[in-house]
């Protein structure tokens, strides 16, 4: 793992804070062009923040919107590295520095009450408590979302490697073994937070406001689910008794219920956070106008799919939708599928590489291997204009 100094205006070698090297990955063209930002995740804990404030930050100075699905973090708009590298130095000095000695051994800590917070930066090299500057609109988003405490009481394992974990104080400091790439993960297995599938879905999906509407929270239920281990064990039977047929059924009753309603129907049924949940999202909950109505039911989305499996069954679900349609023929022709997957990749819900396997790999999983070619076919547009898109992104 390359890393540099976390001030990279300091040019020791053996400065003690580093920091993974910011890396960048650009998708699509024209309006569907993104910034995909891989690891994240790592450079956020190595700066003890959350990685959605730099995700914000980039949006906020760039411009541009971002959206957090799982761990995929993504800017709209083609980006380059460097350009992002730069901000990520301004975001470090801004809301990681501690401005009296300069170390990034800082937690933020917010005060007062809700109107009139403050929010302070405790240094935990120096001991100096610096207001900080609250006139950025990443300000607005950190308060909406602040940092989780560290839980008092539970002691981990020591590492080797960096000590600080995102949203929690500690000092970020790389050890001669991490840098070096032959750190190994010592966390220990009792401290993973694993979840139940019961208590900890309900503690994420069990709320009564329509929290989906917001889409800020969606990517939060989304970033949550997809660390859930809840995808064990999903085979059961799709019988007309079954949990999903129960959802098909509900939904086709259904198809103008709010976001926070089919949730909590789906975790009335106790399948919250299966994959299989969205084969009867794809096929039952849209109609013959499902290219438009995905766009309308993006946040839902966003917080159902959270993982590869998520998007073969998302897709699985449209194939039937489209292939069992009264009117299948005539939508088809129209291409109705290029048009529906467009929308789900603008709305960053499809990998490239899930929908071009599905594209090319005809299956009977869904529906009959010749309506699975009629369907397939009717989305030649939208695959030809991907593989067009890799290729002008391999020529940059």
């Amino acid at each position: 793992m390359a890393t540099v100094n976390i001030r990279r205006d300091v040019d020791d070698k053996f400065y003690r804070y580093k920091m993974p090297v910011l890396q960048t990955k650009i998708e699509g063209r024209g309006n569907g062009i993104k910034t995909v930002i891989p690891n994240m995740d790592d450079v956020a804990r190595a700066l003890n923040r959350p990685a959605t404030y730099p995700t914000k930050f980039f949006g906020f100075e760039l411009g541009a919107q971002t959206t957090i699905i799982g761990d995929r973090y993504i800017v709209n708009g083609a980006h380059q590295a460097d350009r992002l590298r730069e901000l990520l130095d301004a975001f470090i000095d801004k809301f990681v520095l501690c401005p009296s000695c300069k170390n990034p051994e800082t937690e933020i800590i917010i005060k007062g009450k809700s109107g009139h917070e403050d929010m302070i930066r405790d240094c935990k090299a120096c001991g100096a408590n610096t207001q900080m500057d609250m006139r950025h609109k990443l300000v607005s988003f950190i308060l909406k979302n602040p940092p989780q405490k560290k839980e008092k009481g539970k002691k981990g394992k020591k590492s080797s490697g960096m000590t600080a974990e995102a949203n929690t104080g500690g000092p970020m400091v790389f050890d001669k073994e991490e840098i070096d790439g032959e750190a190994e993960d010592e966390t220990p297995p009792g401290d993973q937070g694993v979840p139940t599938k019961g208590t900890e879905i309900d503690a994420i999906l069990g709320r009564s406001d329509p929290v989906l509407d917001n889409p800020d929270a969606a990517e939060e239920v989304s970033k949550k689910l997809s660390k859930l281990e809840v995808n064990g064990g999903d085979e059961e039977e799709e019988d007309e008794d079954s949990p999903y047929a129960t959802l098909g059924a509900w939904l086709e009753d259904n198809k103008d219920a709010s976001d926070a309603d089919i949730i909590n129907q789906i975790k009335s049924l106790d399948i919250a956070g299966k994959h299989k949940v969205l084969i009867e999202i794809g096929h039952h909950l849209f109609t013959d106008k499902v290219d438009k109505e995905v766009t309308a039911r993006a946040s839902l989305l966003q917080a159902l799919v959270t993982g590869e499996k998520h998007q073969k069954s998302l897709l699985g679900g449209l194939e039937r939708l489209l292939a069992l349609s009264p009117n299948s023929d005539e939508l088809l022709a129209a291409g109705i599928t290029s048009k529906t997957l467009m929308a789900l990749y603008q709305a960053d819900l499809l990998d490239e590489d899930v929908v071009t396997q599905w594209g090319t790999h005809v299956s009977k999983k869904y529906v009959d291997k010749e309506k699975s070619k009629k369907v397939r076919k009717s989305a030649d547009a939208f695959l030809k204009w991907l593989a067009e898109a890799d290729e002008d992104s391999d020529d940059e």
